[in-house]
């Protein structure tokens, strides 16, 4: 097994928009040969799924709400704005609290760390203090979709705009050893020929653009790497269960193939 028995294992969940639900197959696969998970740090999806889970400690729970929550929902979500973003994001902050069940950083099963973007310096944003909800709405704030959220004089946005991948977040917390989820490492690796046309994904694109490059100076920290293949997948692939289950799938798979290589 190339996981230490000896040591604290930490678990690093990348950004990357609908292709975070692979975070769930990771899981679930330590899970299935009883790798301990001591410690998890999300940015952007990576939060929102990373958060759940430290929430729970319940990967089925995760799984379905990812599932069932048929993401067309998310049009009932949005509270349309016209200022730095055309969802302002309050109906989103309700639903994530939600399926938290009210946790907060203090009543986590397992130690969990977040980032946000802040607007104001261009530097990680992590001192959320005890509002969990606050964090992950933060760090799940897209750019050009959702508005940018407001708290202690700064302007957060997407974790993923400064460190997609937090390795060092779950170092912070005490992991000796640490598990990064790369999402986005085979985006831009094959020709494309449906680039962005509108804004919602002129914004994906720009965001996983700089992440991906981002993300290669947060995994020289890691000790272990698994990136599923998710090349194809689009933003839009929040609105079908049947791409939501695909996409954990492709987790599960990738961590069983790492697996099976050590």
């Amino acid at each position: 097994m190339i996981f230490p028995n000896d040591k604290k294992i930490g678990l690093a969940l990348g950004s990357g928009a609908a292709r975070g639900f692979a975070h769930i197959g990771v899981i679930k696969v330590l899970e299935k040969y009883n790798i301990p998970i001591d410690f998890v740090a999300g940015s952007s999806i990576g939060a929102l799924i990373g958060g759940l889970y430290a929430a729970t400690k319940d990967i089925a729970y995760v799984e379905d709400a990812a599932v069932r929550a048929d993401w067309r929902s998310m049009i009932s979500f949005i509270d349309p704005t016209f200022g730095s973003g055309f969802i302002a994001g309050e109906k989103m902050q309700t639903f994530i609290a939600s399926i938290l069940k009210d946790a907060t950083f203090s009543t986590l099963k397992i130690p969990f760390a977040t980032v946000a973007t802040s607007l104001n310096d261009g530097q990680p944003f992590t001192a959320f203090g005890d509002d969990l909800n606050l964090a992950i709405r933060a760090s799940i704030s897209m750019p050009f979709v959702f508005c940018p959220v407001h708290h202690e004089e700064k302007s957060l946005m997407d974790g993923g705009l400064s460190m997609p991948i937090p390795v060092s977040l779950a170092k912070g917390l005490g992991a000796e050893y640490v598990l990064a989820v790369d999402l986005e490492s085979d985006y831009f690796e094959y020709p494309r020929d449906d680039v962005a046309v509108n804004l919602a994904e002129v914004g994906h694109d720009l965001t996983v653009l700089l992440s991906s490059r981002l993300a290669k100076e947060d995994l020289k920290s890691a000790d272990l790497v698994v990136a599923p293949k998710l090349h194809d997948i689009k933003w839009n692939a929040f609105f079908s269960p049947e791409k939501t289950k695909d996409i954990i799938r492709r987790g599960e798979e990738a961590m069983e193939r790492l697996l099976s290589e050590a």
